[in-house]
């Protein structure tokens, strides 16, 4: 089965029903993305399928032949983070840190979505990413930073 992978094409031969999570662990050693519940509820296996967040905990990789998959791993581009990584950083966002690539990942898309969201927008959308030592204001602060960025540099 083919699939592009942050932006390379490559070659998988992982039964048809196994969750795309283990193909990108295992298979393609990409180990930013999470296992947390394996039930979709957490956020912590959250990747983009063609622009869009998933989980990747449930989601088969029949579903996803052919097409695009990017994980945290292609977020960095030619050595620069990306806009939502840049202002992770600077927000001290991480503390244990496990969550944050679903996390980075949910914010990208959201923010590919909507360039200026509202606090109610921005907690919508991330509800169902869950950190448990609880650094939900900063991860508001730093998708607000990064949406600044991202402003700044399309125009």
């Amino acid at each position: 089965m083919k699939l592009t992978v942050n932006g390379n094409l490559v070659e998988v031969k992982a039964e048809s029903d196994t969750p795309l999570l283990w193909v990108l662990r295992d298979e393609l050693n990409l180990t930013g993305t999470k296992f947390g519940c394996g039930i979709a509820q957490c956020g912590a296996c959250t990747v983009h399928l063609n622009g869009r967040a998933i989980r990747s905990c449930v989601t088969p990789v029949s579903a996803v032949a052919g097409q695009s998959v990017e994980t945290i791993e292609g977020q960095a581009r030619e050595g620069q983070l990306s806009a939502v990584q840049q202002a992770w950083l600077e927000t001290d966002v991480a503390q244990c840190g496990y969550c944050q690539s679903g996390q980075i990942m949910a914010a990208t898309a959201l923010l590919t979505e909507n360039a200026e969201p509202s606090d109610a927008e921005i907690d919508a959308a991330m509800a169902g990413n869950v950190c448990r030592c609880g650094t939900y204001p900063r991860i508001r602060a730093a998708v607000h930073l990064a949406a600044t960025y991202l402003q700044e540099s399309s125009s």
